[in-house]
């Protein structure tokens, strides 16, 4: 039975979460919100997660009843996400470990996400869609990795819809993507844009771009709701042609979505559709577990290490671009 400790904070989203043996103590959060039509810039973001983070920490161990020394290991995302917020958290990490004599143990974010995902649903070897402000891919587990099947090819779908809510001025309040979802339910006339789907792979920059571009002209003929309604129709359709895709190849009957954007409940509709007609099974987490957290780092890092993995201190460090697949699943014997 492993007791972990797991620090996030990979973008705008602080977190610190316990967890004991797959029984979640505490979950705690913090969100860098800026202001309509700004998005988070690694500065400013750093600064919000170093003026929360002992806060979100204390109040993490105060939910979980623990103290420093029950914990078993310290885990921290490595990587992938922005350097200057990842680098407060791996500081921080570092500290604990040092002060409480605790190993320690990087964690990749995506990992972090599809086990998290794993453990709620229950779901046995998925077709994994990833889909985030700053990651979009397609995942499916064979011998002992995590295989990127397809991903984008540019920007990621949530940082798509994020960029769009700033250029209507939408409240980043609780989040951008998620204001997009709730104008998108009073859309009715539906803009035909470019659909991107190049082989397994999505690009999403050219339909931000052709929106931008053309916003002033747009908005005579459609209203900002059926803007929303037209670019979560695109963008999602895309993800679910890639996503049967992936699953065809795989012989695959689940799905499961993980990542902030897997929250919305349009691209859970209709990834749901595509699997009741191949005869499988869609698995989705809510807003607790999908947008970014602490206990997804918590528990990736419990499953490595009672696995046996173990890092060396001068090895915990970040690491922005750390691939999916790069990974060896310890964990796994399937």
């Amino acid at each position: 039975m492993v007791v972990a400790i797991g620090f996030e904070g990979s973008a705008n989203k602080l977190g610190v979460g316990i967890i004991r043996d797959g029984e979640i103590l505490a979950n705690c959060r913090r969100t860098f919100i800026t202001p309509p039509g700004e998005g988070f810039l690694p500065r400013e973001t750093a600064e919000h997660h170093r003026q929360n983070i002992h806060e979100v920490l204390k109040e993490a161990l105060d939910q979980s009843g623990l103290k420093p020394e029950e914990l078993d290991v310290v885990c921290y995302t490595k990587g992938p996400g922005m350097g200057a917020p990842l680098s407060v958290c791996a500081i921080v990490a570092r500290t604990c470990a040092l002060l409480w004599n605790k190993p320690i143990l990087g964690v990749n974010h995506c990992i972090g996400h599809i086990e998290m995902g794993r453990l709620i649903t229950k779901a046995n070897n998925p077709t994994v869609l990833y889909v985030s402000g700053g990651n979009t891919q397609i995942i499916a587990y064979s011998r002992r990795r995590y295989r990127i099947f397809g991903e984008t090819i540019d920007i990621a779908v949530g940082n798509c819809l994020d960029r769009f809510a700033r250029v209507l001025k939408l409240s980043n309040a609780p989040s951008p993507g998620y204001n997009i979802e709730q104008m998108a339910k009073s859309g009715k006339k539906y803009l035909h844009l470019p659909y991107c789907v190049k082989g397994m792979d999505v690009s999403f920059s050219g339909i931000l771009s052709y929106m931008e571009d053309k916003i002033d002209d747009l908005l005579k003929d459609y209203t900002p709701e059926d803007l929303c309604y037209s670019l979560q129709e695109t963008v999602f359709a895309m993800l679910v042609e890639i996503t049967e895709r992936a699953m065809a190849h795989c012989a695959s009957d689940e799905v499961l979505i993980v990542g902030g954007v897997g929250c919305n409940e349009r691209l859970q509709e209709m990834m749901g559709v595509m699997c009741e007609e191949r005869g499988a099974k869609i698995f989705a987490t809510d807003e607790r577990f999908c947008i970014d957290n602490g206990v997804m780092i918590a528990y990736a890092g419990a499953l490595a290490y009672a696995s046996g993995t173990r890092m060396e201190f001068e090895d915990a460090t970040i690491t922005q671009r750390y691939r999916t697949d790069d990974v060896l699943v310890t964990w796994r014997n399937d």
